[in-house]
């Protein structure tokens, strides 16, 4: 089709996300942003997921959700423990004959998808649609990682885990990235291979950006400008960009509970310590991390999750250290479930957030003017971190044990007090004006704007 025809008619794309929460939170931020330059969104998840997506992630109320059904009966992350989420790839396997039918009474120009349906890209072609890769992930990590210089690196024989700590051959070089022993071996699971006819997690995703029309990632060239160019040498396609969907400010207001013990403190003292609802720390690290909180003297709201089949409040009374919260309790707080993390981060109190790197939660301390203390756990957030502390300089990183990633409470410490309370010094100033100038960049509307207008005209003339 013409773009002059597509001009013509309202450009309409299919989002089809993977059924984490973190997956789908992406997709809809997106939805929401094409929806209000013009475009027709049609969005697939499975039917349990659609009221969370419409009340607490917020899509459009205007935009179409068609629910899927899961011949298995599972359809997100939240019902399964960590260890069987690969089952969630194999329901989405099994949604192939419902996803060709749609797309062929839908007939849309485009269906975005996610990173489990490598399938994707054959079927959609059968029927005579586009294919387009949204990477959830930074472009960092799949630059890292997910490359077809891998293969040709190890020459055949099966890669290592000493092989991700280097980075693959023409990397940008004026990247100094590399992973520590314990990050490679978290990247380690995307090269098994569970029986003879699975593809690994990595030659599903060389499958995927191989075989898609084009790929789009969330993030922009002033961010990650050398590992995008990178993508497309790798591939040989074009990168799209959505900018890096910065979140619409919250309408909700926050909790009194909330609000009333935050009023408490100074402006930009207090510390909101997260890892997201699917990490979930050992008791050795609860303690070194809860006693660095405390060390640092600072109040601090302090999140802690366990798996669903645990009592949260008996973990917490078990791991915590002895007497802990007695000693915090005129200026400390442990929470554990679900939080409204990105109205605490506006309050004018917080001033640092200890986070796992995870990217839009990144984004939202930035354009809230909270300083970062990166602590990742796993996959694009070893990368994320990077990326906010070594390319951007706008956040400090954890000091870790190269082997096992272990931090002690005195890592926890340093980190904090470089950004919070030796704010005047080297580097905490550096980071801190690093931080505000990214902050500024991300806060100005006309140039996140503009992210999703060119977005927009490239996909209509690439129909």
């Amino acid at each position: 089709m013409s773009s002059e025809a597509v001009n013509n008619e309202q450009l309409h794309v299919v989002m089809f996300p993977f059924l984490a929460f973190g997956h789908i939170s992406p997709f809809v931020q997106l939805s929401n942003k094409l929806f209000s330059h013009g475009v027709r969104i049609t969005f697939l998840s499975a039917s349990s997921n659609i009221h969370r997506i419409r009340s607490t992630l917020n899509l459009n109320p205007a935009i179409d959700v068609v629910p899927l059904q899961f011949p298995n009966g599972i359809s997100s992350t939240a019902e399964l423990p960590p260890d069987l989420a690969g089952n969630l790839i194999h329901a989405v396997h099994l949604t192939q004959p419902q996803v060709k039918s749609l797309l062929l009474e839908l007939k849309p120009h485009y269906v975005f998808f996610d990173f489990a349906q490598f399938w994707l890209p054959k079927l959609a072609s059968e029927v005579g649609v586009k294919s387009v890769h949204f990477s959830v992930f930074s472009a960092i990590s799949d630059s890292y990682i997910t490359v077809p210089t891998r293969l040709v690196d190890v020459e055949g024989r099966s890669i290592t885990f000493e092989d991700l700590k280097k980075p693959p051959k023409g990397y940008p070089q004026n990247s100094n990235i590399s992973l520590k022993a314990f990050e490679a071996m978290d990247f380690m699971f995307l090269f098994r291979r569970f029986n003879d006819a699975d593809l690994t997690g990595y030659e599903r995703v060389l499958k995927i950006l191989s075989e898609c029309s084009f790929i789009v990632f969330k993030t922009c060239k002033e961010i990650e400008g050398p590992y995008l160019d990178y993508i497309e040498k790798q591939f040989g396609k074009q990168v799209l960009l959505t900018g890096p969907l910065v979140p619409e400010p919250s309408v909700d207001v926050l909790e009194e509970r909330w609000s009333k013990w935050l009023d408490n403190f100074p402006a930009k003292s207090v510390m909101l310590c997260s890892f997201g609802s699917e990490t979930f720390l050992n008791d050795d690290q609860i303690k070194e991390l809860a006693i660095g909180l405390e060390l640092t003297g600072l109040p601090f709201i302090l999140v802690l999750n366990f798996p669903s089949n645990m009592n949260a409040k008996d973990e917490l009374d078990r791991a915590l250290p002895r007497g802990f919260l007695e000693r915090v309790k005129n200026r400390g707080t442990v929470h554990t479930g679900w939080l409204q993390q990105q109205l605490i981060l506006k309050h004018t109190s917080v001033g640092c957030y200890i986070c796992h790197g995870g990217f839009s939660s990144v984004i939202e301390a930035m354009v809230n003017d909270c300083q970062l203390v990166l602590l990742p756990f796993k996959g694009d957030q070893f990368f994320n971190s990077k990326l906010i502390a070594n390319d951007m300089k706008a956040g400090i990183e954890v000091n870790r044990n190269e082997e096992d990633g272990y931090f002690k409470k005195e890592d926890i410490l340093k980190a904090v007090k470089t950004i919070m309370v030796e704010d005047n010094k080297e580097p905490g100033k550096h980071i801190r004006e690093n931080h505000m100038k990214w902050g500024n960049f991300l806060l100005n509307k006309e140039i996140q704007n503009k992210f999703i207008t060119d977005l927009v005209a490239h996909l209509k003339s690439l129909a």
